[in-house]
């Protein structure tokens, strides 16, 4: 049965009925119908003070409840301020749905107040765009999500005409098809794949953010344990088994520290199985890091970079890949790894990246990986603490840690946080950022004030952009454009309504993390460090 609605409320209702309960955004006069379109819909819209950490917001929403995020702008000024989230959202594979407001085609050519052509700039960064025309909203929003959500997830970008959002469409049944991944079954491939596995002296298991994505987490457990092969991940991966797993080598990528010990590791081993790993993560020390021939991969989505080559390639269900595997191995794998390499290169790693007893950032993140409750999700942004927090805190699931890992932005941890504790109010949120990144997103703590829910941030307070000083200082070149002033966090957390506290040892972390759960609006912990305590850290 079909009947007509506005378009507006036809891209609501497809919406809702995709499960979204939540968009973020800051509105204007072209996106207002479907602003009312929404909350009429059951999609609560949190107004926001910047639209890129709007779309930082709308992403945590997704981490929390799987439904796409939806980020709202409105004409011109209000997109392009969203530009750095939606190009995050591409490179981290984020079902992300795009709402904007344009100016109808006819009108745009005798009008050019804010006209700019939205569907050329968001061309590099979205998997596809589309101006709604006269009765197409439904169809329209129904190919958005699809899109959005087919391997690899990512931004799609609905341009609605302002003279169009009230007019009648056709609300069409518009059910999402049942879809189902391709699954790796008997044959050449399979076979193939369980010959190498047999016959490997040093297997070792890579995830990536695919395995999270096809939710392979139980399957990569059962494969290490039954088979006692060790497993790594990239960032993205983190937790996709126990990081406090004897087989769990942790997450790597951006640390030259942790590659001195786990790159030759890959080059040793005889058979490398890649489950969802995408290189994207990945710095230039992970081009070709093993031989070809040693490397099986199975993989969510078909990516051509360069990277690294393998001995056979399958596109499919990686949850499915891996049980196949498990499966197909008819009895535990023997003598891997005679030497325990893996096993020295756990405990060289655990040595290299050990808490210290001064205050410094070590202490800070030792403390958070000892006292977070085991729900808690914990968002980091980008810079030298995020490298060194990503190798010291152990995540115990999937998605435990969220963090820009592809395109590395700053600005994330915040609004991420935010997103994540609007969609789950349920769930303790702490975000781990730089004083610079706290810089770039105080203004939207009025969001978070009238959020009106508890959000714990621990700002690293050493008044520099460290990680690109080290680089500047590796270059043999000047120091010059990283060093700023000081911020008063504290009156900055009391300026906007929350609380704010400066922390110089461990035990009053631990304690006002404990204080922190407990209020009914943010916290801030100011933790004043030396930018020298990173030095060779990681």
């Amino acid at each position: 049965m079909s009947y007509s609605v506005t378009a507006a409320s036809a891209i609501a209702m497809g919406l809702a009925q995709a499960g979204c309960k939540h968009a973020f955004g800051m509105p204007g006069g072209e996106v207002l119908v479907l602003l009312d379109a929404l909350e009429n819909a059951g999609v609560a819209f949190t107004l926001c003070k910047h639209e890129n950490a709007a779309g930082f917001m709308a992403e945590g929403s997704w981490h929390a409840t799987g439904a796409p995020g939806i980020l709202l702008t409105t004409i011109g000024p209000g997109l392009a301020n969203g530009l750095n989230s939606i190009a995050n959202a591409y490179q981290e594979q984020v079902p992300l749905i795009v709402l904007s407001g344009c100016i109808a085609p006819a009108q745009a050519a005798e009008f050019t107040h804010q006209v700019i052509d939205q569907s050329a700039l968001l061309a590099p960064i979205t998997k596809a765009r589309f101006q709604v025309a006269k009765g197409t909203a439904a169809l329209v929003v129904a190919k958005a999500l699809a899109i959005a959500q087919a391997d690899p997830p990512g931004p799609v970008h609905i341009d609605l005409p302002d003279t169009l959002a009230q007019d009648d469409t056709l609300l069409l049944d518009t059910s999402a098809p049942i879809t189902e991944r391709a699954v790796l079954g008997q044959g050449p491939t399979l076979s193939l794949a369980l010959k190498r596995l047999k016959t490997a002296e040093r297997p070792i298991i890579l995830a990536g953010i695919g395995a999270v994505l096809h939710g392979a987490g139980s399957e990569i457990l059962a494969l290490s344990e039954t088979h006692d092969i060790p497993v790594l991940t990239t960032y993205k991966a983190k937790g996709i088994i126990p990081e406090t797993h004897p087989n769990c080598l942790g997450g790597h990528g951006l640390s030259p520290l942790s590659n001195k010990t786990i790159l030759p590791l890959l080059a040793a081993s005889d058979c490398v199985l890649l489950l969802g790993y995408d290189p994207i993560e990945m710095r230039s020390d992970w081009v070709r890091p093993w031989a070809a021939e040693n490397a099986l991969e199975f993989c969510h989505t078909q990516a051509e970079h360069g990277m690294h080559g393998s001995a056979l390639r399958f596109v499919g269900d990686v949850a499915a890949v891996t049980r196949a595997l498990v499966d197909g191995l008819d009895r535990p794998l023997a003598d891997i790894w005679p030497e325990r390499e893996p096993h020295s290169a756990r405990a060289t790693l655990q040595k290299a990246f050990a808490p210290r007893a001064n205050w410094g950032p070590h202490a800070v993140f030792a403390t958070l990986d000892t006292e977070l409750p085991d729900k808690a999700v914990v968002t980091v942004d980008s810079g030298a603490h995020r490298i060194l927090f990503s190798q010291m805190w152990h995540a115990n699931r999937p998605s435990q840690i969220l963090q820009s890992a592809a395109f590395c932005t700053m600005g994330i941890a915040v609004p991420l946080a935010m997103g994540v504790r609007r969609a789950a109010p349920d769930t303790p949120v702490v975000a781990v950022v730089g004083d610079a990144g706290m810089d770039m997103v105080a203004g939207d703590l009025a969001t978070l004030r009238d959020m009106a829910l508890p959000l714990t941030i621990i700002v690293l307070v050493d008044d520099a952009l460290t990680l690109i000083g080290a680089k500047q200082s590796a270059m043999q070149l000047r120091e010059t454009g990283v060093r700023f002033g000081s911020t008063d966090f504290v009156a900055l957390a009391q300026a906007y309504g929350g609380y704010g506290e400066w922390i110089s040892e461990s035990l009053q972390l631990k304690q006002a993390l404990g204080r922190a759960e407990n209020r009914t609006s943010f916290t801030i912990l100011a933790c004043k460090i030396e930018k020298s305590d990173y030095y060779g850290a990681f």
